[in-house]
């Protein structure tokens, strides 16, 4: 993944390469990752570690290109899941050129961010390892002084190349993190098309979309055990026969998809009384495919039980994981 190429001479200038956002659960990684895109690449919720890729959102500008990489949040695993979510972050590190460090300004700096502060000493010692950068998110939660605060003490912890305070959700500083983030790229000419914003395939920010509507207003063990798989997006015909041949773009789209629950009392959650929950899910998410694929969808949910599947490494490469 690194990108340490000999440049072009006639575009010598030009910078790209490959950007970690790392950190605790839920310190506003995806936010800051949309924010730095200018669109919706990830995912977001107020649950802690709705991340479960490494998700790669670029951004083209006339002097860089930035290709993020948006990671899972380091913490201690209590299943298999965990596990290698943990081990990927550890391996997105050791390939990326730069890692932004995400530390919230209303959250004192606590194990967590001692461990990954040690993680990434421990890849700049004997070699070359990635540029850090300190990202304090969230600056718009707090004071001034709290913020001041909270800048001398992440200095204080860890050993950087630029400190910058952000606000993802005011857009304050993205600006500036962007440029302080091309600074300390290799020079390299773009590694994608300009036009292009994401690697993720259409079908996996379908499952994206389903899975975020399916975590708002869940119990807190509950959002850890869902997951979702597309299992085919299709033209319809728009009379309902189903021998009839669709030109792409006349039938009507539609998204068959399933939602994984680990017990069946799960599953009665998911679907509430009568359908109502799932309903719910559907409509939210629903609004969210239409702007993604440009069209009106159909969307047909499915909750199913894969027993135990965080902990099951068969089930866990069933789903993706």
């Amino acid at each position: 993944m690194s990108s340490e190429q000999t440049a072009p001479q006639d575009r010598a200038q030009h910078r790209s390469g490959f950007v970690a956002l790392v950190g605790r659960p839920n310190v506003g990684k995806s936010t800051l990752t949309n924010a730095l895109v200018g669109d919706k690449v990830a995912i977001t919720s107020s649950k802690p570690q709705t991340t479960r890729r490494a998700i790669r959102g670029i951004v083209t500008r006339p002097d860089a290109q930035i290709v993020l990489v948006d990671t899972p949040g380091v913490h201690r695993p209590r299943t298999l899941l965990g596990e290698r979510l943990n081990d990927l972050v550890r391996e997105t590190l050791a390939e990326v050129d730069v890692v932004c460090f995400c530390l919230p300004a209303d959250q004192k700096l606590g194990p967590g961010d001692r461990f990954i502060a040690e993680d990434l000493a421990d890849l700049r010692r004997g070699r070359r390892g990635p540029r850090v950068i300190a990202v304090v998110t969230k600056t718009g939660l707090v004071s001034r002084d709290a913020v001041a605060e909270h800048l001398v003490a992440v200095s204080e912890m860890l050993e950087t190349d630029d400190i910058v305070p952000i606000s993802a959700v005011q857009g304050r500083q993205i600006d500036v993190l962007l440029d302080v983030i091309a600074q300390h790229l290799p020079e390299g000419p773009p590694l994608y098309p300009d036009d292009q914003l994401t690697e993720e395939s259409r079908d996996d920010r379908i499952a994206e979309l389903i899975r975020e509507a399916a975590l708002e207003g869940v119990r807190d063990e509950l959002p850890h055990s869902i997951a979702v798989v597309v299992e085919e997006v299709v033209e319809v015909d728009p009379g309902g026969d189903p021998f009839a041949q669709v030109e792409p773009g006349t039938g009507r789209l539609t998204v068959r998809a399933s939602l994984f629950v680990e017990r069946d009392s799960q599953k009665g959650i998911i679907i509430g009384r009568g359908g109502s929950r799932l309903k719910e899910v559907g409509s939210r998410a629903r609004a969210g495919i239409n702007e993604l694929v440009g069209r009106k969808v159909h969307l047909d949910l499915r909750v199913k039980v894969a027993k135990d599947w965080q902990r099951d490494p068969k089930q866990l490469g069933r789903l993706g994981f």
